[in-house]
């Protein structure tokens, strides 16, 4: 425990969150400015139909020491504290692991309705096509439980990753695409509730969570922003209240 508490505290107090999006130096908002030129229509449809393959090169590339432990996100979501690793509870055997592409395949196939307690979004939506997210939303909220919530944390606005990318990459408002194919949403706080909600959702907590990625070696100190986000399938009862507000007994 001594060796994990510090680095925890440490990793929290590295970070802050707020309502607000991130103020951008003078410098920013000119090379955003500049950047309006958008990717061709037949090289953005040319993307979406090559999505997949894009993603499964990157994966194949990537497969090893690429992606490490969140450790994180124990600590940001409470629903998921029983989930450490090597957890006594975890059953390996009432896991079912499946493919399944969310914007076009139905997740009843393979999920029964209104039976999961927990669904995480972690960085999966930004790789989304925006026409597409509440296809996404909708899928998973007719698994979902009611009364449970959909656990999200993605881009946001004005993150280093978005003001890194060259001219030539913009494929809509907030929306790039990188040189391998795959592409990358940043997410402002009120586009994010709007899509929950128009798709069923309360909101329960929807906030802008700014870190700073230091490189002591190279003198760099790059400024990260992410959305962290709760959003909850109302329970069942809440719902029969509210239609039944105004009707005579």
């Amino acid at each position: 425990m001594l060796n994990i508490l510090p680095s925890t505290y440490e990793m929290a107090s590295l970070q802050r969150k707020g309502l607000q999006a991130r103020i951008l130096s003078s410098e920013e908002e000119e090379k955003l400015k500049r950047d309006q030129v958008l990717v061709s229509n037949f090289k953005q449809q040319k993307l979406e139909k090559e999505a997949q393959k894009n993603w499964d090169l990157f994966y194949k590339r990537n497969s090893t020491n690429f992606f490490k432990d969140r450790h994180w996100t124990t600590r940001e979501f409470e629903e998921l504290r029983s989930c450490r690793e090597q957890n006594p509870l975890y059953d390996t055997e009432r896991c079912k692991v499946f493919q399944c592409d969310l914007t076009k395949d139905d997740l009843l196939e393979h999920v029964p309705p209104e039976s999961v307690d927990v669904v995480m979004l972690i960085f999966v939506l930004s790789a989304v096509h925006p026409d597409k997210m509440q296809l996404v939303l909708q899928n998973i909220y007719k698994v979902l439980k009611p009364g449970k919530n959909v656990l999200f944390r993605d881009y946001g606005l004005y993150d280093h990753a978005m003001l890194r990318f060259k001219a030539g990459s913009k494929l809509g408002e907030n929306f790039y695409v990188r040189q391998d194919g795959t592409r990358s949403y940043f997410f402002t706080d009120e586009f994010l509730a709007q899509l929950f909600m128009d798709s069923g959702y309360e909101e329960v907590v929807n906030e802008y969570v700014f870190r700073e990625t230091v490189n002591k070696k190279e003198g760099l100190c790059v400024p990260r922003v992410f959305l962290q986000s709760k959003f909850r399938k109302s329970p069942k009862n809440a719902t029969a209240m509210t239609l039944g507000v105004g009707q005579k007994s």
